[in-house]
């Protein structure tokens, strides 16, 4: 029987990870299934510009996986069972469970609301294409009238804010930052920064916590209330708590704890990579949820896969991170490079080269994915005697399985 490899997940991530697979183990050994709550790929990192109203092209996960041997499965992953090893699923392509050998969980992150009443009811988010969906639609019901408060002054927020004010200009945009706005960049970058918030109009709150949210306004900590036709909430991330109720060791946010080799402590057939990830960096800090990160790790844990899979020696990848790259609307952006203990250094790229490295960067991240075996070793490696000895030692319900489409022959 052959060896299953399940990823959950099919951003930037768990793509990557599953063309590097398919490309680099025999088919005759093993069977590479995703599973992925989305038909399309999801470019994470330009959300805030499908909010905002620009048209994004989609890439169908099918077409992205034609030809390669991975397996799609359509479906929302709802628990995971590591004794069992089995992956409970529900959606599009069938309900019930998927089994496997070795799991790699690329599930990501979604917004943090920390219990702050009135966001879950009420705020706007990013973190995902049907909040960003929802998001635009109502953007496009207020028109050229009305208050937008994005809450959070962190990459995202920074992003949201100056994205709706350039493409959306008749609406008034302010921003409520805990502290300062930009206190993490160098002087040069956070000038720039304050520069492109007043040349678009962008109102900003500092010093302000956000702790309540209704339908039109937002209360924050000293009881002002802002006006808000549109709260849109960007004050972190969380994992969902799948891994955590499966019994897999996780930090207190919910993340996946691993080894060097994002290979979960507490369950050896598992790996992590991406924001559900809880990796230390070579500068001995976790690295931060970022698509940075998430090329790290998922690089580091395909090499583990393959390498503990086949018998060989597993590399261990160095886990850099080297600093932030921040939209500021269509043509502007900050390139801000961090030092070791992460930072800022003294220089800084910004205007329009820094929005076309941006740009760039999106660009190659989403061809990347569309191709997701191109540049990869053309040897695919036979399984090692004792991985094939050890074989599928779990029966469960392969009726989910079943109905996944079949994308190419093995």
């Amino acid at each position: 029987m052959k060896h299953r490899i399940l990823v959950l997940g099919a951003g930037y991530a768990g793509a990557f990870a599953a063309g590097s697979l398919v490309r680099r183990l025999s088919p005759a050994d093993t069977e590479i299934t995703v599973v992925n709550a989305e038909p399309v790929f999801v470019e994470r990192m330009r959300n805030h510009q499908l909010a905002a109203g620009r048209e994004l092209a989609t890439v169908p996960l099918a077409d992205v996986f034609a030809g390669t041997g991975v397996r799609l499965h359509v479906a929302r992953v709802t628990a995971v069972d590591p004794e069992r090893k089995s992956v409970v699923v529900t959606g599009e392509d069938g309900d019930g469970e998927l089994g496997y050998d070795t799991l790699l969980y690329t599930l990501g992150s979604r917004v943090a609301d920390h219990g702050v009443p009135g966001v879950a009811e009420h705020a706007f988010d990013v973190a995902g294409r049907p909040s960003a969906l929802r998001l635009r639609a109502h953007l496009d019901n207020l028109g050229q009238v009305g208050t937008v408060l994005v809450v959070g002054e962190g990459l995202t927020g920074i992003e949201t804010a100056t994205e709706i004010t350039e493409s959306r200009p008749g609406l008034s945009v302010a921003l409520a930052a805990r502290g300062e706005l930009g206190a993490w960049l160098s002087p040069g970058a956070r000038l720039h920064l304050r520069e492109a918030f007043d040349r678009l109009g962008v109102t900003v709150h500092e010093h302000t916590a956000i702790e309540a949210v209704g339908a039109t306004y937002a209360i924050g900590a000293d009881g002002t209330s802002f006006p808000a036709d549109a709260t849109v909430w960007t004050a972190g991330f969380a994992v969902a708590p799948i891994a955590a109720a499966a019994g897999l060791e996780v930090t207190e946010d919910g993340r996946i704890v691993v080894d060097d080799t994002m290979r979960a402590v507490s369950h050896p057939d598992i790996h992590a990579a991406g924001d559900s990830a809880y990796a230390i960096g070579d500068n001995g800090r976790p690295l931060p949820m970022s698509c940075a990160s998430a090329g790290y790790t998922t690089m580091q844990a395909t090499d583990a896969i393959v390498g503990r899979l086949t018998g060989r020696r597993v590399p261990r990848g160095k886990k850099t991170y080297f600093g932030n790259h921040i939209s500021l609307g269509r043509y502007d952006a900050i390139f801000q490079m961090v030092d070791d203990d992460v930072r800022a250094k003294s220089w800084f790229v910004g205007g329009r080269k820094a929005a076309r490295l941006k740009a760039g960067i999106l660009r190659t991240s989403l061809w990347a994915t569309a191709h997701p075996t191109f540049g990869m070793p053309k040897r695919k490696r036979h399984l090692s005697s004792t991985t094939k000895t050890a074989g599928t030692t779990t029966a469960v319900d392969t009726t989910a399985v079943a109905t996944a489409p079949e994308n190419a022959a093995a």
